[in-house]
């Protein structure tokens, strides 16, 4: 009976988080297709990369090139690293995903609704950033990008929103130099709305506390700060009320989009340990929130 009831609750999120990801594909197709490139406005990461490709090629060698292909060839390095470096399932939802975001920047046809960049980029970024808060919101990747500023974040030990900026600051520049500055004010705008509106969505929500109790503290400190780099609070001497037994807890606050992260690093360190999340904490003081 709870093997039953396991497998009903795995394929009830895998279903929530398909029909997410169909959502996610469709309002991102719109946002790219009606508002974005009508206007020649650059989004952030590898949609924006996609289209400054497509720009060059068309502009300096007459050759059309699909976004969407363009989009989904750019995409599979990440995946293939992340294979095999990460969480299995996030890289399969993530696959997922920017296969239907392919699929759907190809089907959805591209309607000029109006070519005022100002409205273009406050609506582009509107849609496009319900999109990314949506997905995000229930665990979902949605492209490779994230999973290479995961890689850099690790490397570096620098925040998700420095990395993000670099990123699409690299994107507003070949905007300003493709099409003139304006258009790279434009992009700049519909960056900053996506941003908000994500993060409305999806950063307010975000933080949970893991309370760990291990007899094996060192080996799991040491993968939290391999695959976390967030701080841990170590608790001594605390006591099983069945066997007695010592053991220590360690508490941490992570977010949402880590707890496959924190899962991996338990099992690796430490697969007996008992962990207990509090989900939707609040914070006072530094902490790294995990934005994209």
């Amino acid at each position: 009976m709870k093997r039953f009831s396991k497998d009903s609750s795995t394929i009830a999120d895998n279903t929530r988080k398909l029909t997410v990801i169909f959502l996610y594909a469709l309002l991102y197709a719109i946002a790219l297709n009606m508002f974005w490139h009508p206007a020649s406005i650059y989004t952030g990461g590898i949609t924006g990369f996609s289209q400054i490709v497509n720009t060059v090629f068309d502009k300096w060698f007459g050759v059309s090139l699909s976004i969407s292909v363009i989009y989904y060839l750019m995409n599979v390095p990440f995946l293939i690293y992340g294979w095999r470096k990460m969480n299995k399932e996030i890289v399969i939802f993530t696959l997922i995903s920017v296969t239907a975001a392919s699929l759907a920047i190809s089907i959805v046809p591209e309607i000029v609704l109006t070519k005022d960049p100002i409205i273009c980029a406050l609506f582009g970024g509107a849609i496009g950033g319900s999109s990314l808060g949506l997905a995000l919101k229930n665990g979902i990747a949605t492209g490779g990008l994230d999973i290479g500023i995961i890689v850099i974040r690790r490397k570096t030990g620098r925040s998700i929103g420095s990395i993000s900026m670099v990123i699409n600051g690299i994107i507003v520049i070949a905007a300003g130099y493709l099409f003139g500055f304006p258009y790279a004010f434009y992009s700049l705008l519909s960056i900053i709305v996506s941003g908000k509106v994500t993060d409305f969505i999806f950063t307010k929500q975000q933080k949970m506390q893991a309370l760990i109790i291990t007899r094996q503290p060192e080996k799991v400190i040491a993968e939290l700060k391999v695959r976390l780099l967030r701080g841990v609070t170590i608790l001594n001497e605390a006591e099983g009320a069945y066997d007695h037994r010592e053991k220590v807890v360690l508490l941490t606050v992570i977010t949402r989009y880590e707890m496959s992260l924190l899962e991996e690093a338990i099992k690796e360190a430490d697969n007996e340990a008992f962990v207990s999340i509090s989900e939707n904490v609040h914070t006072i003081g530094k902490f790294d929130d995990f934005e994209f």
